[in-house]
């Protein structure tokens, strides 16, 4: 497994000014419609700009020209403006809509011709604001409606595009990865090489009668490579990578999940040939039927219009589909069915060889002193994944440049492993009875252990806390195993066993710091006898099984008796009461080398292997 490397779109910086520019342009021609619109308003509402102007009624300016005060009035519309003799300001008042101010005056005995009469005509002036106030509401809504799906769709997240398709699309013109980048994985990579040549060379395949796969599902634990060896995929066959991860198809809205489908196998047959890689399909590709919601769910709306995709009546021959998962217990049979996914892939953890080629792909550019050894950090690491393998060098490289070293040495190594598997160490203050109790208890791992033939060699005992534990003592495995026996798992419970029965032992008490031990025991104890038959049963399995399939999901051991469970209760308190006693037997044999033990943790607080044998000789190992 190799780093994946990350493609940007770079937007040169000219492009980027002139897009901020005309946002800048659009705001402030946006905030002067909606000036211009309030300044119109508040025009017609005041009267057409003499709010400053004295109000009257009508009846006051008559009798102001019968008094002979009124040297002039002026006519605007339905306003009366009075200008009085020897002052400066004017008074206003208003008349009915339609009246003469001629007959105003000859109804209340004044002689129009006594006085100056202006009338001024605003006709044209109130059709165009009439006009505008019409016309202005709605230009300044659909300017509005504009701008706000312009905005939307530069964004990508336009209404009309809610039920696009989010994939992210991988060109040639990209960096790519190639299966070089990708260590390890080699049956795996040759599965994947025929697709690519598919894609390369479809006319050799069809010529002889062969049909190209139409989909391959990867399948393994998490940190395997699944993603970068689709990515591999698609940069050695140089076509359009569409990517995607089933949760983006999702909604709560009905019917988006399909009509996205549909949008990605579109897109991805203009662009033909081309690879469609969903990620973590168990999220839509679950077994149908058990929804809350019947057929009419979301999910399984989308999972069928995928299967209809796949394969319909309109058959694709030059999309292929890929698709990873770590789950493939919960995938619903037509989706998984030869037709659809033709090939499944399987990626497990990486062997010893595997482990060297990804630890020398990710030591490339980072300086290492002499004394490393791939072949030694490989065998340290069984049961690590790809990607616990790239953060453990990445780790190493930052606890060096964090102490101001220029080279990684074995140490930083050692400590990086630890804390990928275990966690950071936890720097607190503990008394010195909690240092002696965790003393013992892990002595007594590490003793019990290195006297039981099964049980892997001691790596590392330690009563620095990490995580949530107080101390912990290693035994990784010297070879990779595909299989456990039944003695090798019952002396794995024994060597649990052995803190609880050191504290026992050695303080005539016990404490809660055994409680993971305890849950350790006691599974693997359930597994050999309710999944392996390693017990007086016999070899039947009779693990419980849920109502749907899905653990924890209702009717959990409804398929198993009363009598039996007693039989399973039973079994599992025997197989746990023997490994205790052999615990305490083999501690009470060996009380000398567990003080001993125990002392040296006191003052160094951590053991290796090579100090650990200097007290307790070295291991006798069965062959």
């Amino acid at each position: 497994m190799a780093n994946g490397r990350r493609n940007f779109k770079i937007i040169p910086s000219g492009k980027n000014s002139r897009n901020r520019l005309l946002g800048i342009l659009k705001g402030l021609a946006m905030y002067a419609l909606i000036a211009f619109a309030a300044l119109i308003f508040f025009y017609n509402i005041s009267g057409g700009g003499d709010i400053n102007k004295n109000e009257v009624p009508i009846s006051q300016i008559i009798n102001d020209i019968k008094s002979e005060k009124v040297e002039k009035i002026s006519v605007e519309g339905n306003k009366v403006s009075a200008k009085l003799k020897g002052e400066e300001k004017e008074v206003v008042a208003g008349k009915e809509d339609g009246e003469s101010i001629y007959k105003i005056l000859e109804s209340s005995g004044v002689d129009p011709k006594s006085l100056t009469i202006e009338v001024k005509d605003i006709s044209l002036q109130q059709a165009w604001f009439g006009v505008l106030g019409a016309i202005l509401p709605v230009l300044l809504l659909v300017g509005l409606m504009f701008l706000m799906f312009r905005q939307a769709k530069d964004a990508g997240q336009g209404i009309f595009s809610f039920a696009q398709s989010r994939a992210r699309l991988f060109t040639k013109d990209q960096p790519q990865v190639k299966f070089a980048d990708v260590a390890g994985l080699p049956e795996a990579k040759k599965e994947l090489e025929e697709v690519v040549d598919f894609l390369k060379n479809p006319g050799k395949y069809k010529e002889i009668g062969a049909r190209t796969p139409k989909g391959v599902l990867l399948v393994g634990p998490p940190g395997t490579g699944k993603t970068l060896l689709s990515r591999g995929v698609a940069g050695e066959a140089g076509v359009p990578f569409f990517s995607i991860a089933g949760s983006e198809f999702m909604e709560m809205l009905v019917g988006v999940g399909a009509s996205r489908v549909r949008d990605l196998f579109l897109n991805a047959k203009k662009s033909a040939p081309s690879i469609i890689f969903i990620d973590e399909i168990e999220s839509i590709g679950r077994m149908r039927g058990f929804g809350m919601s019947g057929g009419h769910d979301e999910r399984e709306q989308t999972l069928n219009q995928i299967l209809v995709e796949m394969d319909g009546f309109t058959p694709n021959e030059s999309v292929i589909v890929l698709a990873a998962t770590n789950r493939p217990d919960l995938l619903d049979p037509a989706l998984v069915r030869p037709g659809r996914f033709d090939r499944r892939v399987l990626l497990a953890l990486p062997d010893l060889e595997e482990r060297k080629a990804i630890i020398e792909l990710h030591m490339k550019g980072k300086p290492f002193t002499k004394d490393v050894s791939i072949e030694l950090m490989a065998r340290r690491t069984v049961g690590f994944s790809g990607a616990d393998l790239a953060n453990m060098l990445n780790e190493a490289a930052i606890l060096a440049a964090r102490e101001g070293k220029k080279i990684i040495d074995h140490k930083d190594l050692e400590e990086a492993a630890t804390k990928v598997k275990l966690g950071p160490q936890r720097k607190r203050m503990q008394t010195e009875e909690d240092r002696k109790l965790a003393a013992y208890h892990e002595a007594g791992h590490a003793v019990v252990g290195h006297f039981l033939p099964h049980v892997d060699p001691v790596h590392r005992i330690t009563i620095v806390s990490r995580g949530m534990s107080g101390g912990h003592t290693m035994f990784p495995p010297t070879e990779d195993r595909s299989n456990e026996t039944k003695s090798r798992l019952l002396e794995q419970i024994t060597t649990a066993l052995g803190g609880r029965a050191a504290e026992d032992m050695i303080f005539k008490d016990i404490s809660t710091g055994a409680a993971n031990d305890i849950e350790t025991a006691t599974a693997i104890a359930r597994e050999m006898v309710v999944e392996y038959g390693m017990s007086s049963i016999g070899p039947i399995n009779i693990k419980p099984r849920s109502m749907f399939g899905y653990p924890g999901m209702g009717n959990e051991g409804g398929d198993v008796s009363e009598n039996m469970h007693s039989k399973i209760d039973s079994e599992i308190k025997r197989i746990i009461d023997e490994a205790y006693r052999q615990a305490q037997t083999l501690l009470r044999s060996n009380k000398i080398k567990l003080d001993k033990v125990a002392k040296e943790l006191l003052e160094k607080e951590t053991l290796n292997n090579e100090e650990f044998e200097k007290l307790v000789g070295k291991k006798k190992t069965t062959v």
